[in-house]
């Protein structure tokens, strides 16, 4: 099968391209590089999948449609994963033209480009984010969506609601997929679990929100691709709201469906930061602090639809992660 993938040179898209290189399949990756982050964690990552010949790179911004387009063209693709965004639910509150220009206009090119090449599938990353001020948990697919806290989970319920439409109008099967607090090796200097670690193995001290009174649903990122993978197969029918009876999950005017992706099982914390200090051996420098602007108290993913659809279930433990997190963070630094 052959899979065009955007952000590849990302974490979660890192994953997922070589997850699917070691099934087997052809993936071209579509990355701009941007300076959000060390730009040298981004080529390292992509260096690594062009270690095999099924890889192909393209370098270039979801905004630049010629560019987006000639990619896209050269793979040829069964099917259309689109990672690529400007994340960070923080960064979103300093930065927030750079979601409308990457997650809005970049997201708009995909969604053309996949309307121009019919691929089997299209899947579309989301984030758990889009629950904004929802407070009934676990947090269900069919939840309504209409309170994101920052203008990051607005841009990604924008992107649900304009991949929705194009299904509907140019009948392309379409998965959109919320991600929990993705974390594990390869992963963004700006995510905690990093921030954490890199700052208490240099005696730094770490900032808890909310004096630690939080709950994150702490997803391994193996876990996460594993389940992507598995949707992929898992084609909306073109049924509409004849296949509702059998499938509420499905939109009743397009064969588009939502589908969460999280372990189910929130963590503390506190929990969290005391994992990461056993692995360490070493204690934290805990600076508490009260909670940021848009951000929430607690994340908890029902998975049983992903679940269902797949047969998969996200199950690696925080310790587990945490500890291949932390070897991989010390085998990079060595690597200088």
């Amino acid at each position: 099968m052959k899979v065009f993938v955007t952000g590849t040179a990302g974490f979660i898209g890192f994953h997922l391209a070589r997850h699917l290189l070691d099934l087997g399949h052809q993936v071209d990756g579509y990355d701009g590089m941007t300076a959000y982050y060390d730009v040298r964690l981004k080529e390292k990552r992509h260096a690594l999948l062009g270690t095999t010949n099924n890889f192909r790179a393209h370098i270039g911004m979801l905004e630049d449609e010629a560019a987006l387009n000639a990619a896209a063209d050269a793979a040829n693709p069964d099917v259309i994963v689109h990672l690529a965004a400007q994340a960070g639910v923080r960064y979103s509150i300093e930065h927030p033209r750079a979601y409308v220009n990457t997650n809005l206009v970049g997201t708009f090119n995909v969604m053309e480009l996949t309307r121009r090449l019919k691929p089997k599938h299209f899947l579309f990353a989301s984030t758990s984010s889009v629950y904004g001020a929802n407070t009934v948990m676990p947090f269900v697919e069919q939840e309504r969506t209409d309170h994101p806290l920052t203008l990051y989970a607005a841009s990604k319920k924008a992107g649900e609601v304009m991949t929705h439409s194009y299904s509907h109008l140019w009948h392309i099967p379409t998965t959109a997929f919320r991600f929990f607090t993705v974390y594990g090796p390869w992963g963004r200097p700006d995510m905690a679990l990093y921030k954490f670690v890199d700052a208490i193995e240099n005696d730094r001290p770490i900032d808890i929100y909310n004096h630690g009174k939080m709950a994150r649903d702490f997803t391994y990122v193996s876990d996460l691709v594993k389940a992507v993978a598995l949707l992929i197969d898992c084609i909306p029918p073109a049924g509409g709201a004849a296949d509702l009876t059998d499938d509420p999950s499905l939109s009743p005017a397009a064969p588009y469906r939502v589908v969460n992706i999280g372990r189910g099982a929130p963590v503390n914390l506190l929990d969290f930061v005391e994992e990461i200090e056993r692995k360490l051996g070493k204690k934290a420098i805990r600076n508490y602090m009260d909670m940021q602007p848009g951000d929430v108290p607690a994340t908890f993913a029902s998975a049983d639809l992903l679940e269902r659809l797949t047969g998969y279930r996200p199950h690696t433990s925080v310790r587990e992660g945490v500890s291949a997190f932390v070897d991989w963070y010390r085998a990079y630094r060595a690597e200088g």
